[in-house]
């Protein structure tokens, strides 16, 4: 999926200051425009149902409906084509494993610098996921933790084709990278991940990611560089 030329953005934040703050960084930058605010989950969700945003900007600590359970409402109702960056000065193992579940497309730390920031916004609108650097490495020391469940019948249903691009999204390939490791066109990358989201009735490429690395698929590692997106 290509970044679309303008990329459309919802800021949702409970506290003012910080959500003006973060609609002024995102408008600074030519190619973003920040159609919409929302204080509350509820309000993110019915800003998105009245007009589509590429990417919504969420605080994960929201009055009222959370921004885990907003982000699971408007991935599903866009069926994954709105993709949800959360952002929070919490990065407690437990928030951060339910935003990925939820469909979650990235996890940034408010502290992150404000470059990091736009270009996370543009990571997630082209359709690649991203997570901190000390998120991720937290993340796979929690895979290393976990036991693996049975993928045999879950992954059944995938081609050897398919699996195979699977197991590089979970290491961290792009679709660019996995297209010139496989030796295929980029265009048939993104089709197999169609598929394999079909399939396994995933919405998001971090679901993707979790799935790989609870059924055995493929076990914690490196991802690539520092703040490669996965």
């Amino acid at each position: 999926m290509e970044c679309p030329a303008e990329t459309t953005v919802l800021v949702a934040d409970d506290q003012a200051m910080i959500r003006a703050g973060l609609v002024a960084l995102l408008s600074a930058d030519p190619g973003l425009r920040v159609l919409s605010e929302a204080e509350d989950g509820d309000a993110a969700i019915a800003a998105v149902r009245r007009r589509r945003h590429d990417v919504v900007l969420m605080d994960e600590r929201l009055p009222g409906t959370d921004g885990i359970s907003a982000a699971r409402e408007i991935i599903g109702d866009t069926e994954g084509r709105t993709a949800v960056l959360m952002l929070t000065v919490h990065d407690l193992d437990e928030y951060v494993y339910a935003a990925l579940r939820a469909g979650a497309s990235g996890f940034l730390l408010k502290d992150a610098p404000p470059e990091e920031l736009v270009r996370a916004v543009y990571t997630v609108a082209a359709g690649e996921a991203l997570l901190a650097p000390r998120v991720t490495r937290r993340l796979l020391t929690r895979f290393a933790s976990l036991g693996v469940r049975d993928a045999s019948s879950e992954l059944s249903g995938l081609t050897n084709r398919e699996r195979d691009v699977l197991l590089e999204v979970a290491r961290g390939g792009s679709n660019a990278d996995i297209a010139r490791k496989l030796g295929l066109a980029e265009l048939t990358v993104k089709s197999h991940l169609y598929h394999v989201m079909q399939k396994l009735h995933l919405s998001s490429r971090t679901q993707l990611v979790i799935t790989a690395y609870e059924t055995g698929l493929v076990s914690p590692g490196r991802l690539g560089g520092p703040e490669a997106p996965v």
